[in-house]
């Protein structure tokens, strides 16, 4: 399959790169704040203009003078990018003067021999366009004026960059692959799982909690199966979230699992699976979601640490007994080869589908053998039953008579469970009433 053209938005903090990102894929996909360094991670998004299709990565702010490791693990995935590029558009603060960072990126241009798009960002208006003269002193030529905020330029700026694109083939469509979310608390070793996955370092790994803010997202072979794999900011409680960044990627990671096959629950083996973990599952299950819990950081060697953890996950996650349990070093690459087959396994069980003739036998058999509980003096009864849908399955039981408490659908979910391997998914069972006599 032929891949599609690379492209880069580079520049320093703070000049606009997010929001051009956001212009360019038509929807708010990275995080913008006019606090500086908000986007960390290089992160790879589709786009399209003109009947074009491309990648467009949008990456950390580059500085020249890192102060900091953090800042300057964000310069080096920002170099990473520019290498596997096939476009780069450099962009710059046209309301600003230049800086040491400015000049930086473009001895990096210059250098690399990588064609490029010279972008000066924040110029609203026509006016302004005569301030812009200073940035010739880059040796890049002419700036194209541009507003990422409010669209000034933006489509010819589109215009310019699929032009400038090369002719890589005909890229055939890809086929419908599994997206496999990574959920946890922040500093789980959520984005150590991921480069450990990728092979390489995709995403920042920092003791700082809190270093990923964008879901980050790619395909990774596991065993030879393509698989999408998503990064997400750590979730924290909402009486934990303290700027409207972190709220922000919070919402993001909670809407990545609309779109997730399975989540990969990250829990920290050396303090075990507390409150969150436990809103988390919920949060999982209600999307409909396949469930994998890892424990993460298994190599410790305290056992009371391991044994702790195991109590913590049997006591606060019993309402998923269900989902498969994986202890793993993500630090290591410990343990992780069991990875795909939990997850060929509860895809598996996700697109359980069972026959309508079968299924109503059985829900006849368990009906008999455990009557539901007679409710406000009626005792309901199950006239049959059908399957709705797949991923998760859901089931839907049309009863008459009296009202199906959550007791009883939980026996039946329990029995459907014994029945059937449905290993790492929710399974849903709905209630329709019928009314009336039935003929």
């Amino acid at each position: 399959m032929t891949r599609l053209p690379v492209v880069v938005i580079l520049g320093r903090p703070n000049v606009g790169k997010s929001t051009l990102v956001n212009r360019i894929v038509r929807h708010k996909a990275a995080v913008v704040d006019e606090q500086a360094g908000v986007t960390r991670d290089r992160r790879e998004l589709s786009a399209d203009w003109s009947g074009r299709d491309f990648t467009v990565v949008d990456t950390g702010g580059w500085e020249f003078r890192p102060g900091e490791k953090l800042t300057a693990d964000i310069r080096e995935q920002a170099e990473i990018a520019v290498a596997g590029a096939d476009l780069v558009v450099f962009v710059t603060d046209g309301t600003a003067a230049i800086t040491d960072d400015d000049v930086g990126v473009a001895r990096i241009l210059q250098q690399s021999g990588i064609p490029y798009l010279f972008v000066a960002n924040k110029v609203d208006g026509p006016a302004m366009e005569f301030d812009l003269a200073h940035l010739w002193s880059l040796g890049l030529g002419e700036p194209m004026p541009i507003s990422a905020l409010h669209g000034r330029n933006t489509g010819d700026l589109l215009d310019r960059l699929v032009e400038a694109l090369p002719d890589l083939g005909e890229a055939v469509a890809d086929n419908v692959i599994a997206s496999l979310a990574i959920i946890g608390r922040p500093n789980v070793g959520k984005s150590t799982l991921l480069n450990r996955l990728a092979g390489e370092e995709r995403v920042l790994v920092s003791d700082v909690p809190g270093t990923t803010r964008d879901p980050i997202n790619f395909v990774v072979e596991l065993d030879g199966e393509p698989f999408e794999v998503i990064d997400t900011a750590g979730i924290k409680r909402r009486t934990k979230i303290t700027d409207d960044v972190e709220r922000y990627a919070v919402m993001r990671a909670r809407s990545v699992l609309n779109q997730a096959d399975v989540a990969l629950l990250m829990i920290d083996g050396t303090r075990g699976a507390t409150h969150q973990e436990q809103r988390l599952a919920e949060e999982i299950v209600s999307a409909g979601v396949g469930l994998i819990l890892v424990l993460n950081k298994w190599d410790i060697r305290d056992e009371e640490e391991r044994l702790h953890t195991e109590d913590s996950v049997a006591d606060r996650l019993a309402f998923v007994d269900w989902a498969p349990i994986l202890r793993v070093s993500a630090q290591t690459g410990s343990r992780l080869v069991r990875l795909p087959a939990a997850v060929r396994t509860v895809l598996e069980n996700r697109r359980r589908r069972i026959a309508t003739p079968e299924l109503n036998r059985l829900i006849r058999a368990w009906q008999e053998a455990h009557p539901p509980p007679v409710r406000k003096n009626k005792r309901p009864h199950i006239l049959y039953a059908v399957q709705a849908e797949t991923e998760p399955p859901t089931f839907i039981l049309f009863v008459r008579g009296g009202d199906l408490g959550p007791d009883y659908l939980r026996f039946i979910e329990r029995r459907m469970r014994e029945t059937y391997d449905f290993t790492g998914t929710p399974v849903r069972v709905r209630v329709r009433k019928r009314h009336g006599r039935e003929t």
